[in-house]
């Protein structure tokens, strides 16, 4: 077990605030970024590339000899949300604030630059990867997608996520599915506007959207070759504009496609599309679709768990099994798409407040086990 000694916690905390108090949205964390740069320097790490994937970063550590290389990602970016917090660290922006707790796993990442930079790596090589854009689903694929990213080459990653509603410190683990697949969807529906006194001179959008909302809600249960869970949640719509005089021609669906499994996500976006068309059809309609913020199932290979449930008992730390996936996604799985790797949860607290709501707030407390149980991790497969 690590001696927590080792782990500078007021500094780490500071750097935690400084971040908190300075949110950049998905696609602009320049200065969250430099904030990073600024703090590995005072540790002297062998190597670190700047503007991956964009606004991403990597700090590496070499080992003296070759080796695996373990890479342990966290997130950058913050969430449009406005901060309810009475914090001497809160949010500076109106309508910006880390309501996920991307703030701590860059706090947790971060710490073990000391560790690694104090004790020498024998063999292989770690690369802490702090990627940007992971709100909107962009961020994973734009890393991978990135020349700079030849280099790294991992063979494992990892990453955690903060869990409210479970034990603090606790462990929170999976094999095979871990976070849902989801995918955003926008239907466009395009017919021909017309003076509200002659609905007939044109074609109206109004009884398709509403037939498209109860079929799409209601779908995956008719769709007897998914395996397991599936959603489709409506989450906007719009007909027209405020004219009482005219009579739409075009009109928007957004909903969001859910699915515990890759292979379901393709049957529910398949079965969606048919759907639609058909209703199109019958009212005369055109379509156009767009699809965006693509999330993969988060996949836990299971010798990568079984490194985690270790690293947690060399820590001392409680272990909760999972026996059904969450429904919300994360893009590290385009990560485990391509290399073994597990994302596991951390817990933040059983009464502590949830993610993404607008008093939430990282818990430093759990910055030291997050910090030991990927150090042990990294220990465990190179040494």
């Amino acid at each position: 077990m690590m001696n927590t000694s080792k782990i500078p916690v007021k500094r780490l905390i500071k750097l935690r605030k400084e971040i908190h108090k300075n949110p950049e949205l998905a696609g602009e964390e320049k200065l969250t970024a430099k904030r990073i740069i600024s703090f590995a320097k005072n540790y002297n790490p062998d190597k670190i590339i700047p503007n991956i994937g964009g606004k991403g970063l990597a700090v590496i550590f070499e080992g003296m000899e070759n080796g695996p290389t373990v890479l342990i990602r966290c997130e950058l970016d913050a969430l449009p949300i406005s901060e309810t917090n009475k914090l001497n660290y809160r949010s500076i922006y109106d309508n910006v604030a880390h309501k996920c707790g991307h703030d701590g796993h860059m706090t947790i990442v971060s710490g073990l630059i000391p560790l690694l930079s104090k004790n020498k790596l024998k063999k292989g090589r770690v690369v802490l990867l702090y990627q940007p854009s992971e709100e909107t689903g962009e961020g994973a694929e734009k890393i991978l997608n990135d020349k700079k990213f030849r280099y790294i080459k991992p063979d494992f990653v990892f990453a955690l996520h903060n869990l409210p509603g479970f034990g603090t410190g606790r462990i929170v683990i999976k094999e095979r599915e871990f976070a849902a697949a989801s995918k955003g969807m926008i239907i466009k529906l395009i017919g021909k506007t017309s003076h509200a006194a002659e609905p007939e001179k044109g074609i109206n959008p109004a009884l398709a959207v509403s037939e498209i909302i109860a079929e799409l809600t209601s779908l995956p249960k008719k769709i007897r070759s998914i395996k397991d869970f599936s959603l489709i949640t409506i989450i906007h719509s719009k007909i027209g504009e405020r004219a009482f005089g005219t009579s739409p021609g075009y009109a928007e669906v957004m909903a969001t496609l859910r699915s515990y499994k890759n292979t379901d996500m393709k049957l529910v976006k398949e079965n969606t599309l048919k759907k639609v068309k058909t209703i199109a059809h019958k009212y005369k309609l055109k379509t156009e679709f767009n699809f965006l913020e693509d999330f993969p199932a988060t996949i836990n290979e299971k010798g990568c768990v079984d490194i985690v449930i270790n690293a947690a008992k060399e820590n001392k730390l409680k272990t909760k099994y999972l026996n059904e996936p969450f429904k919300w996604s994360e893009d590290f799985g385009h990560f485990t798409k391509k290399f073994k790797g597990t994302l596991f949860g951390l817990g933040a607290g059983i009464k502590h407040p949830a993610l993404h709501n607008p008093d939430y707030d990282f818990p430093d407390e759990i910055i030291v086990p997050g910090v030991k149980t990927f150090y042990s991790i990294i220990n465990l497969i190179l040494n």
